[in-house]
Order: C-alpha cells, then structure tokens, then sequence
C-alpha cells in the first residue's frame, strides 16, 4: 500500500474525467453491425488500406468479422505487400533482458504476481546487469528492451541506473546501441528523467481494453489496479517528449477482436492529440503458460493461431505505417507463418528469467513470467531469416540521429523508411556475419546481401553500401546514415 500511495495524488487527474476514448459498448455495436460483410465491402476496405492510410473502427470491423477464405487471402497477401512497400525485406531483431522479477502486483495470469511463492526473486546488481550484457553482446545483440517488475526496489532512480549501465558496456565485439524499455506506468517526472537516460522505445501494454475483464484481473489494491493510469501512461510520455512509444495487449484475456479494436481505438487518440504521432510499435502477446498460474493454463479466450494470424494481418491494414512486434513467446513454426503477415521486429536468443544469458540452459521456469516459445539462438533465426528472403537489422541509426516521434512516423508514413533503412540494415548484417555468425548462416546472409545490391538502382545508395562495406570487411564498424 505504501507503494500505491506514491501515485494516489497522480490518478486525481483521471478519477476526475467522465469518460475516455475506449467505449465497449460502441466497440461491440460496430462488431455487430458487421457481423457477416460482404465482399464488396471488404475489398473496398482493402482499397483504402493500400493507399497507406489508416482505418477508421468500422473498417476495422468490417476486416474482423470477414470469414470469407477468397477475401481472408487477399487481406493476407495485402498486408504482406505492405510491409514491405513500408519498411521494405527487413525485419528488426532485439532481445528482451529481464532486470528484476519482483512485482507488488498479483495479476492473476502472470507468474510474477506477488502472490506466486513459486518463482525465485531476484534483481540484479549493477556488476550482474553488467554480465548479462556482455553476454548478450558475446552473442551478437544490438538492441534489447529491459524489463522490471513493479516494486519499490525498482523505482526510476533504479531503471535509470540501469540504462545507463547497459550503455557503459562496451567491448571488442560491440555494445547494445538501443535499450527500448519495458516497465510500469510512470509519473511525467519520472519519464522525465528516462529521457534523459536516452531510452529507446516507453513500452507499456494495456493487457485488456476490456474494463470489467481489466478489474476482475487486477486487484484494486495496486497500482495496476488503476485501468486509466496505466490507459494514458503514453500520453504522459509523449507530454514530456518521450516521443517514441509501443502499445500491446495480452491476447486471451479477452475477445480478440475486441482488443484490436482497442489497439486501433488508441492509435487514433495519440494521433489525433499529438499531431500524427501514434505508436512506433503495436506488440502481440498471446499468454502463456506460468508455473503455479491456473489461469494462464487455460484461458477463456485463447486466441486459436488461424484467428492469431488474422488478427496481426488485420493491425497491419488498419495501421499501415506502424512498426509490430511479434516475440518468442510463440514457437518456431507459428512465428515463420505469421512474420510474412506484416511483422516488422522480432526477438531471437532471448532469454526471459532473471540472469538468464549467463544459464546454460534455456528452461528457467522458477524465473520466468511466462513459458518461452521459440528457443532457438540467435544464429538460426538469422539464418532462417535470410532464407526466407529477409534481411536481419540490427540498426538504432534512427534513434541515435534523432528520427523519433514525429519524424518518424512522417518517414513510415511516406514509405521512406523502406529506402532510408535498408543500407543501414545491410550494414548491420553484414556487421553480424563478420563477427559472429557460423559458416551456413554467412552463406545466407551474403546471398541475401548480394541480391539487395544487385537490385539497387540508386546510384548513392549502391556508392554509399560498397564503401560501408569495404569498411566493414578492413575492421571499421557501425557504418550507417
């Protein structure tokens, strides 16, 4: 309690509005009303949806309630097509580093809950933080997204030391060049202070846009307790100039198709209320199994992996220009059929207990907040990666020339991104194949490197590849626009 008095003063400001931008009712009055659409109105959402514009609910509605296989193909086929006129054959990879898995809240489906007197507790020291980043480095990581528990033992002045002893860590094979981050709702001040630390990406997924699921889920004497606290934690961010921000929900707490409802229900308030700038990323969870968590075993609204696949293609349409995330909490087979559906970023050689990158083996369960799906390292997913045609990125070019926020989005938006990234991306595969990649995931990566130059029609950006190259290969590193 006396961790949720630390905000009570703070959630004054949103007890006191009438209402907010999530309305169930008018929710699952346009999911009615398009209970079974014709094709004709399918395929003129899709018109619109490939002009890069994003979808009003209705629309959304119209794709969610589509169970017609010959349209269905085509809104997957579109939102292959999409992805890649945005963002181009690339696809992101990070890592998740998990700082502490000490929580004062007890969600009922999450294996962290304070009530779990099944998992060990830990938070890591800034020398064992230092060690798990090495490690990850020794892999061949650029990019992570550090995740906290919710206590007292993790406040801002701690997240921030953290950041900044990520960023220390440097060695002969590299260092992380982006920590996204992945914590509770925080005050304006305190994202004040992550700013200053050079965060990435503020992640903070909502888990349920369903407000009696929300409150059946999370007790009310916590601080995640608060449903428009945790709601409007992005504006906070975006109010003090944390301008790049990742929304998600927990797929199977609710009807599925009422939360990509919700996702898009808030996109269109960032938007409208921050001039464009909407989320850098929409994340797809689905939950998991937990030691000693009955409810995560079997959830009422299990998101099945043929809706799953529909849902990621659906977010893809209704907001062409946004980064998606799809994690290893899924396996290996439902990952490589979902990613051609609009994915943009993944994560590959994660580990998700507490200390994990210095474990031997990849099972951890009396760590772990949930059960990892896909365990492969991160060499085989580079390699599949690259033979399925795509180009593994490992660039922060963008964050670290500014390219955030508003910038950003106008990028995406246009399609930019696609031209603009692509060197980048090369240059740092080509990064990874150097330093550590094995013998068949080299083969792959060349030949996909080779192919992009081959397709160049850009003068500049060949001339700028071949010499970024050339210096990559004489031992320079981290070439970029």
């Amino acid at each position: 309690m006396i961790f949720l008095e630390k905000y009570r003063d703070d959630f004054a400001e949103y007890d006191a509005m009438e209402r907010d931008f999530i309305d169930d009712e008018l929710i699952w009055d346009q999911l009615n009303k398009w209970e079974n659409p014709k094709p004709d109105d399918v395929r003129r959402v899709l018109e619109k949806s490939a002009s890069q514009i994003r979808l009003e609910p209705e629309e959304m509605a119209i794709l969610i309630q589509n169970r017609d296989p010959e349209t269905i193909a085509e809104m997957y086929a579109l939102a292959n097509r999409l992805k890649r006129e945005v963002y181009g054959d690339r696809i992101v990879f990070f890592a998740p580093l998990y700082i502490s898995d000490k929580c004062a809240n007890d969600c009922l489906y999450c294996g962290y809950r304070r009530s779990n007197h099944a998992i060990v507790r830990k938070t890591l020291t800034m020398e064992e933080l230092r060690r798990q980043v090495e490690m990850m480095i020794g892999e061949g990581q650029k990019r992570t997204v550090l995740v906290y528990g919710e206590s007292p033992e993790t406040d801002i002045d701690y997240i921030c030391e953290t950041v900044r002893q990520v960023y220390s860590v440097k060695s002969e094979c590299g260092e992380i060049r982006r920590a996204n981050i992945n914590c509770a709702p925080l005050s304006r001040e305190e994202l004040r202070q992550l700013k200053q630390v050079g965060i990435g990406t503020f992640q903070v997924f909502q888990e349920t846009y369903h407000y009696e699921t929300y409150r059946k889920l999370h007790p009310a004497d916590t601080i995640k307790g608060h449903y428009r606290w945790r709601l409007y934690c992005h504006d906070r961010a975006l109010d003090v100039g944390v301008d790049d921000v990742g929304i998600g929900v927990l797929f199977g707490l609710y009807d599925w198709r009422f939360e990509a409802m919700g996702l898009l229900y808030h996109t269109i308030h960032l938007e409208e209320k921050y001039n464009g700038i909407g989320p850098h990323t929409v994340s797809f969870p689905r939950i998991q199994p937990a030691l000693n968590t009955p409810y995560a075993l079997n959830p009422e609204y299990a998101v099945g992996d043929t809706d799953f696949k529909k849902l990621v293609a659906i977010v893809r349409l209704a907001i062409p220009y946004t980064g998606m995330i799809l994690t290893a909490r899924e396996n290996a087979q439902v990952r490589k059929e979902v990613i051609p559906l609009g994915i943009s970023q993944i994560d590959a050689g994660s580990r998700i207990g507490v200390g994990g990158y210095q474990e031997t083996t990849n099972a951890m369960p009396d760590k772990e907040q949930f059960q990892l799906g896909d365990t492969r390292s991160l060499d085989d997913v580079v390699r599949e990666t690259c033979q399925m045609g795509d180009i593994p990125s490992f660039c922060t070019a963008c964050y670290r020339k500014g390219r955030t926020g508003e910038h950003f989005i106008g990028l995406a938006k246009s399609s930019f991104v696609r031209n603009f990234c692509m060197p980048n991306a090369i240059c740092t595969l080509k990064e990874y194949l150097l330093d550590y990649a094995g013998p068949e995931t080299r083969e792959a990566g060349e030949a996909v490197i080779a192919k992009v130059l081959a397709e160049i029609g850009d003068t500049k950006t060949r001339e700028f590849l071949n010499q970024a190259l050339r210096k990559l290969e004489s031992g320079k590193r981290d070439q970029y626009i």
